[in-house]
């Protein structure tokens, strides 16, 4: 006879009141198994939206899911791991140039990653427009990647947190999403099963990110951040801006290509100067000090862990990436200062040319995406290229142009624009 009763859980959590340890492993365990429904753990998640959870229920919860699948282990390792997960935005292809950029310097990087789901970009896409380039890696191949060459990129497997994958579907159609004990949980169930030694959180905050306000975002950086260093992983969180989108590209092949200049010594401020910032915690978590990123990627160390990396899975670091078979330009209709560019106007545009899906199942075009040439701060004159938006199907440029109005403005020649800094702070 089971100890508890699924509606004996909901009610608890519906009155305010905290769940006990034992109630927390059974309705995980038992929606994991079939035995709660879907409409009762839903009615469950909404009661945790409504009334949250304490810090020893979300570690409790976070348990119970790693507990429902296996766990990794790279104590066999020469050399010490650290991961990085991002919460997701526009542009935001860190990732690519970050995990070979480590690697370089002696940490290796287990990076499990995801798809891109609605506005925001999915590093598995991304990757998946090199030629022969494959997610999927049994355990043993992703050990044995690791001690070569330092770095993967690749999917979680199907035994890793498999209640988090259950509940994640459910909360996705359920109004659910928001909830940040789930949302926590969710990231960390993973990453903790994982078996990374260190773990560094990239939480965005800004119209373009899951995180609209600073103290949602807040919020949710200190949740993960306790619940890494309940569980023995040195986690450190940065908070940063995703009001703009990162770099100069939304997309999949044309952030692929944005990544190689970055690990050629080139790219974006922006994306460089993120990269470098999370490759420097990494290092540290990882208790490496003495070695400083920058110089593996002016040394071209970086670059030769890219090309290693990739060609590892699969792929080939040489190919042409897929190009878009139509294009439209969209140029500026003024002169002047470029003082806002949304990233929730440029995520959406690039989604709707075809870069992203609406649904886990629909199919992503490589080539698909928007760039834009010029970023806030910038001057630019009447007439001059301002996006370029890239798709398959010209069906789609009208709804990505009007994904794209009131998404930027243009101030009078002379103002002076005060950005943003990019990374906020610093949560450990």
């Amino acid at each position: 006879m089971s100890p508890h009763d699924a509606v004996e859980v909901i009610i608890a959590k519906r009155g305010g009141g905290a769940l006990s340890d034992s109630q927390i492993d059974w309705v995980v365990d038992a929606y994991t198994r079939g035995e709660v429904a879907d409409e009762q753990m839903s009615s469950l998640a909404m009661a945790i939206l409504l009334n949250g959870m304490s810090r020893a229920e979300i570690a409790r919860w976070t348990n119970a899911m790693i507990a429902s699948g296996e766990r990794m282990d790279f104590s066999s390792l020469s050399r010490p791991t650290a991961d990085k997960h991002s919460t997701g935005g526009v542009g935001d292809k860190i990732t690519l140039p970050l995990a070979p950029l480590v690697a370089a310097c002696g940490v290796a990087v287990p990076q499990l990653s995801g798809r891109g789901l609605g506005h925001t970009g999915g590093t598995l896409d991304k990757l998946e427009s090199i030629p022969g380039w494959r997610a999927s890696l049994s355990n043993a191949e992703m050990l044995a990647q690791l001690e070569a060459v330092g770095a993967v990129i690749c999917a979680a497997g199907d035994g890793l947190a498999p209640a988090d994958k259950k509940l994640y579907a459910l909360r996705d159609v359920t109004g659910t999403v928001e909830a940040i004990p789930l949302i926590a949980s969710s990231i960390m169930s993973k990453k903790i099963a994982e078996g990374t030694g260190s773990l560094v959180l990239d939480v965005k905050v800004g119209t373009g990110a899951f995180m609209k306000s600073e103290a949602d975002a807040r919020e949710l950086a200190r949740t993960m951040v306790d619940l890494g260093t309940d569980a023995g992983v040195r986690t450190v969180a940065l908070l940063t801006d995703m009001s703009t989108p990162l770099g100069l590209t939304a997309g999949n092949a044309i952030e692929v290509a944005e990544s190689v200049e970055v690990l050629a010594g080139g790219g974006p401020a922006d994306v460089v100067e993120l990269t470098l910032a999370l490759a420097r915690e990494m290092l540290t978590a990882a208790g490496v000090t003495d070695i400083d990123p920058a110089d593996a990627l002016a040394s071209g160390k970086a670059m030769d862990a890219w090309n290693a990396m990739i060609r590892a899975q699969g792929g080939d670091p040489t190919a042409a990436l897929p190009v878009a078979r139509e294009s439209q330009v969209v140029t500026a209709p003024s002169s002047g200062v470029l003082t806002r560019l949304d990233a929730m106007a440029v995520g959406l545009a690039a989604w709707r040319l075809g870069a992203g899906r609406a649904r886990k199942e629909d199919p992503v075009q490589a080539g698909a995406g928007v760039v834009w040439h010029a970023r806030p701060g910038d001057t630019v004159t009447a007439g001059q290229p301002l996006f370029t938006l890239l798709t398959d199907e010209p069906a789609r440029f009208d709804r990505a142009l009007g994904s794209l109005v009131g998404g930027y403005d243009i101030s009078p020649a002379g103002t002076v624009h005060s950005a943003s800094p990019l990374i906020i702070d610093r949560i450990s």
